[in-house]
């Protein structure tokens, strides 16, 4: 369950994290009081699920309170990448000296917290991983020990800080590792954690991630579904879906399939929407809904089906991309590939209504790039 800034930034004030003052407002004359309480300029921040904010408009620096106003009245009500912003954040401007990055993800492979330590924040830290490797810091934690203090110690002298600093950034790391225990968290996040010229530490912007299986414990957030606005329908529709940031959307039946279809699509040069799946045995009523979703969604350029029919029949795939495709009269692209029960049959149901089926995932995928592209 991805959290709001808003209340990343909560739980970051509750477990003792420094954060510059804010609050969460949903109308331009509450963004104007609030800005009012500030000394200097203000922040205004869109919150939203989705990445990229900054870059889609979703951050401003006001001048003003009145300018403050004028920002979260811009935002209120518009879309970033698909979602409607219903509230806007306001913070106190932090004059930053240096960002650093400090996070803790939940690392499958390994089975472990792992602890990941940056001297260059406010980046993408994946990207800076493959282009700076040298720059990034993984520290393993045991879930039995907890994070011990050689490790703290470790990941402070890789960020470079001195005096204070040093120790302050310590204790932020463990107030970190604490939030994320305690909150069954998938991930953990400050990016950046800015220094500032006066010699504090300060956590500028939260992502935070909790375990949906373990919402049980944690009832301030239970009561609302967690997702952007695909992910929410796609619950309430019954199927498990995550929103990417590209524009080809994703239909497959099994999880391991639905993956690899993705792999594949950005192998061609693509750049995945979503990841969603039907699951196995999906009649003709399930894909019609999936694919009404996505077509529907206005980011999506081109949905790409991909199905391999077990239990799943073939012509009940076809039958509920055209149902879908039809009713919405939409002026998108589909590409399916399918293969098994009833293969044939779906694909003459298909090429009836114009849309091309392919036997190569490989093929179909490179095509759904291209058409995106």
């Amino acid at each position: 369950m991805k959290l709001y800034e808003f209340e990343g930034r909560q739980l970051f004030r509750r477990y003792g994290i420094p954060v510059p003052g804010f609050e969460v407002v949903d109308s331009a004359e509450q963004a104007r009081r609030v800005a009012e309480a500030f000394p200097g300029k203000t922040v205004v921040k869109a919150q939203v699920l989705v990445a990229g904010r900054g870059k889609a408009g979703g951050v401003k620096v006001a001048e003003t309170p009145s300018q403050a106003a004028e920002l979260a009245s811009s935002m209120l009500g518009a879309e970033i990448k698909g979602e409607r912003v219903e509230r806007v954040l306001i913070t106190d401007y932090t004059e930053i000296a240096r960002e650093l990055y400090l996070g803790i993800i939940v690392d499958r492979f390994k089975k472990a917290p792992m602890v990941i330590v940056s001297s260059e924040g406010g980046v993408e830290i994946e990207e800076l991983a493959r282009k700076s490797p040298e720059h990034v810091l993984r520290i393993e934690v045991n879930p039995l020990i907890g994070l011990t203090d050689y490790q703290v110690r470790k990941a402070v002298m890789f960020m470079k800080l001195g005096g204070g600093l040093a120790e302050e950034a310590g204790r932020i790391l463990r107030s970190l590792y604490k939030l994320f225990v305690e909150m069954d968290c998938e991930l953990a996040e400050i990016n950046p954690l800015a220094a500032t010229p006066d010699n504090r530490l300060l956590a500028v912007d939260s992502k935070v991630i909790i375990d949906e299986n373990a919402l049980y414990r944690h009832k301030e957030f239970a009561r609302r579904v967690e997702g952007s606005g695909l992910e929410e329908e796609a619950r309430k529709l019954g199927f498990t879906a995550v929103e990417l940031d590209g524009d080809i959307g994703i239909i497959g039946n099994g999880a391991g399939l639905t993956m690899a279809t993705m792999d594949m699509v950005k192998l061609k040069g693509g750049r995945p929407a979503n990841f969603l799946d039907v699951g196995g045995g999906a009649a003709e009523d399930v894909v019609e809904k999936a694919s009404r979703l996505l077509l529907t969604h206005p980011r999506v350029k081109v949905l790409f089906v991909n199905i391999l029919g077990g239990i799943t029949r073939c012509d009940e795939v076809a039958r509920g991309v055209v149902s879908a495709y039809r009713s919405l009269g939409v002026d998108k692209k589909i590409v399916v590939r399918m293969m098994g029960t009833n293969e044939e049959e779906g694909k003459r149901i298909l090429r009836d209504n114009n849309i091309l089926p392919y036997d190569s995932m490989e093929e179909a995928a490179e095509t759904a790039a291209k058409l995106a592209g």
